[in-house]
């Protein structure tokens, strides 16, 4: 009978905790705001945007703040990819706006072949380094590889 209260006691506080370890902490208004303006006023330059807008403006303020502690690193990192990811997804869809049906086709491909490449090289990080350090160095290279892609996509929209 101790053993199931024991159980049951541990199961109760493993319920509560997963809650709040499963959320993400997310981009404040102003980190959006920040990167959005960043990356329009870099629009027509992809190199310069890259240099301007990519971690200066979110990830690297908070990994100042964050120590050295590499899942808080993944989350600095993390925070700014939201904002990418989600300017990402508005630039995609803007860009299909302006394309017609075979031109869709092609985008479509080329997103998809981006998405595999993305994933594969950012889990090549795991597979090499296979430590701690290795979740920091995965989310710093998602982010950065969804904000060129983001940055891309709304150059491909301009024209």
């Amino acid at each position: 009978m101790a053993t199931r209260i024991v159980f049951l006691s541990l199961l109760t506080l493993l319920s509560l905790a997963a809650p709040a370890a499963a959320q993400s902490p997310q981009p404040t208004a102003q980190e959006i705001a920040a990167v959005r303006d960043c990356a329009t006023k870099n629009q027509d330059n992809i190199d310069a945007g890259e240099q301007q807008c990519l971690f200066n403006l979110v990830a690297t303020p908070c990994l100042k703040a964050a120590g050295s502690a590499d899942a808080a690193m993944a989350d600095c990192y993390g925070i700014e990819g939201v904002i990418w990811d989600q300017l990402l997804n508005e630039n995609y869809k803007t860009l299909l706006g302006t394309l017609d049906d075979a031109q869709t086709t092609a985008a479509r491909a080329m997103q998809r072949a981006w998405i595999a490449y993305r994933d594969t090289t950012c889990q090549f990080y795991d597979d090499k380094i296979r430590g701690s350090m290795s979740i920091m160095m995965h989310a710093a290279c998602v982010t950065r590889e969804t904000a060129r892609r983001a940055m891309l996509l709304g150059f491909f929209s301009g024209l």
